[in-house]
């Protein structure tokens, strides 16, 4: 079933690992996340995002919109030291990656340091990540989320499960260790089915209580313990929506900072056309219905705008979100097949 896609992942990989640099970065990010001074050497060299209580810093740019702040190590110590904090605070950041040139990126919590202080030093805004998502570009709002998921994580693991010790982080960020125990915990995102079910014309989106007004999206929920991935899918339907899936296909997976740090394996699913009736868990879900073509082609041309204007009556999930890539590749199988 989902051998086809198997066979074109493993061609993307190949030919994406085989392009100029690629090995090389990867090394060189696995070196930093091993050695505490070569970390600490990059750093130096390195651009850091800030987040004030996890909300992320954006800056404005001439042309009126809004990217994603990179401070130069050295222009943030210049920052601290103005706003009252001593400039070595930067080794506290934490290793994202590196950009495609080699610049090493990182990411620091400035939460305890006041915001409107260091708003106008930087020249920026704190924003909160949900909001953040509609004022940035795709590549951006995943290192971002990347970036406030890794900070977050620290956050919740200062402690050993077994010892109730304090941990001890590496100058990277890439685990924790208990000096009592031993043990090492490394930072981890917990497994989400994602799934678009369609009866063939139509598709089936739901929304929860939480929701933003107006906005539907694709069936989620964890996977238990000991569940593969087609296991949770059909599980996850039939709790939610009162449906039995027939036949699934895998799409692709992405990274999700909420609740905590999500791991989002997306797929597309069918029902049989003469066996729609959705009964929903009202406990789970505040709503689910179908959705025709021309209904979803509608909503994926008028996306909001700006999250302080009044939405739509019905819109879906932004387009760095995975849910946005279900529904738009729904939508493109539709239109062929009208075709």
């Amino acid at each position: 079933m989902l051998k086809s896609f198997k066979l074109l992942f493993n061609c993307n990989l190949v030919l994406s690992r085989s392009c100029s640099g690629y090995v090389s970065r990867m090394r060189y990010l696995m070196r930093l996340k091993e050695d505490d001074e070569a970390c600490r050497e990059a750093l130096k060299s390195g651009n850091i995002l800030l987040y004030h209580k996890l909300a992320p810093l954006l800056q404005k740019t001439n042309s009126g919109v809004y990217k994603l702040a990179c401070l130069k190590t050295s222009d943030l110590e210049h920052i601290l030291e103005k706003v009252g904090k001593d400039k070595h605070f930067v080794n506290e950041s934490f290793l994202l990656g590196c950009t495609d040139k080699g610049q090493p990126q990182f990411s620091l919590e400035v939460g305890d340091l006041d915001r409107r202080a260091l708003e106008q030093e930087c020249q920026g805004l704190f924003v909160d990540l949900r909001r953040a998502f509609f004022m940035i570009t795709g590549s951006e709002s995943a290192l971002v989320a990347k970036g406030q998921a890794l900070l977050r994580w620290h956050q919740t693991n200062g402690f050993c499960s077994a010892t109730g010790q304090p941990t001890i982080r590496n100058q990277s960020g890439s685990f924790r260790v208990c000096p009592s125990s031993g043990i090492t915990y490394y930072p981890k995102m917990a497994p989400v089915v994602i799934v678009l079910v369609s009866d063939g014309s139509r598709c089936l989106l739901a929304r929860q209580a939480m929701f933003p007004p107006g906005m539907y999206s694709a069936l989620s929920g964890f996977c238990d313990m000991g569940e593969s991935m087609e296991e949770a899918l059909h599980r996850e339907v039939a709790e939610e929506v009162g449906l039995e899936v027939e036949n699934l296909q895998y799409s692709g997976s992405q990274h999700w900072p909420f609740p905590q740090s999500s791991f989002m394996l997306a797929c597309h699913a069918t029902v049989n056309p003469d066996k729609t009736q959705v009964n929903i868990d009202t406990a789970e879900l505040e709503d689910a219905r179908w959705f025709t073509f021309e209904e979803i082609t509608e909503a994926l041309q008028n996306p909001p705008r700006n999250p302080k204007e009044e939405p739509p009556v019905f819109w879906v999930p932004p387009s760095y979100a995975i849910a946005n890539q279900l529904i738009q590749e729904w939508a493109n199988q539709q239109q062929l097949s009208r075709k």
